[in-house]
């Protein structure tokens, strides 16, 4: 009786060992909006990563904070990372590493009426009124003109729109049409061609060290088997149409 009773007190601290195992989440905080991040986990970067991390064997979990804020808790280690950024942060921000294999590309555009052209880059916008969202690094460097409107979020960006208070917005490509097409604005367009196409890449904090080389891999093997483009087809395909 004593020993079957040792039998099932050592199944239960195993299932409980495996448990613990099974459980461990990673926190990344995410600047996405929908299409690509969602409070539901089910955007496109969203799925990408979650797909990644259960493929090593950890459960996503998001916060969504403000871009600077969310990289300086990054770097501190109050978050275990940030799920897109661009490249060479990790030059600035000494705690975080980069995983090389990029999560995606993001197209940086210009969303305003069709009278702006933007066929020589940033510079085209220089006289205008504008607005992007404070703490995307890539905005802050090409287009830090006098006059800019720094927002905190998308919701903040797209209202300046709507009281027609900037000429134009920067922002990502997915995410501005989403926004348009489920908003009466037809004095705003999407302005080709993109101001910059961005590899974006998922940062850990160095405590994770461990986990850049297999998340690398998990990432390139989806790329590989079909299941990133599967995840693209589900998530954005239809925004292009």
């Amino acid at each position: 009786m004593l020993n079957s009773f040792k039998l099932v007190l050592f199944f239960l601290l195993l299932s409980l060992c495996n448990f613990t195992v099974s459980a461990q989440t990673i926190t990344l905080n995410t600047t996405g909006q929908p299409p690509l991040n969602t409070p539901e986990l089910d955007g496109f970067m969203d799925l990408i990563s979650k797909e990644a991390f259960k493929r090593i064997g950890f459960t996503l979990n998001t916060v969504k904070l403000p871009a600077e804020r969310g990289l300086k808790n990054a770097d501190a280690g109050i978050e275990d990372g940030e799920m897109s950024r661009v490249a060479g942060l990790d030059k600035k921000y000494k705690n975080l590493i980069q995983v090389p294999e990029k999560i995606m590309d993001w197209h940086f555009v210009a969303f305003g009426p069709e009278t702006i052209s933007v066929k020589n880059g940033w510079n085209d916008l220089a006289p205008y009124s504008l607005a992007y969202i404070n703490g995307w690094k890539i905005l802050e460097v090409n287009a830090n003109f006098p006059g800019v409107v720094k927002v905190r979020n998308s919701e903040q960006l797209f209202t300046l729109v709507k009281k027609k208070r900037v000429d134009a917005i920067i922002y990502e490509r997915w995410g501005g049409l989403l926004s348009l097409s489920k908003q009466n604005l037809p004095q705003m367009k999407l302005l080709e061609p993109p101001l910059a196409n961005k590899s974006m890449y998922i940062y850990l904090h160095k405590k994770h060290k461990n986990l850049v080389s297999p998340l690398a891999t998990a990432l390139s093997d989806m790329k590989n088997d079909g299941t990133y483009q599967k995840i693209f087809n589900d998530t954005l395909s239809t925004l292009n149409h």
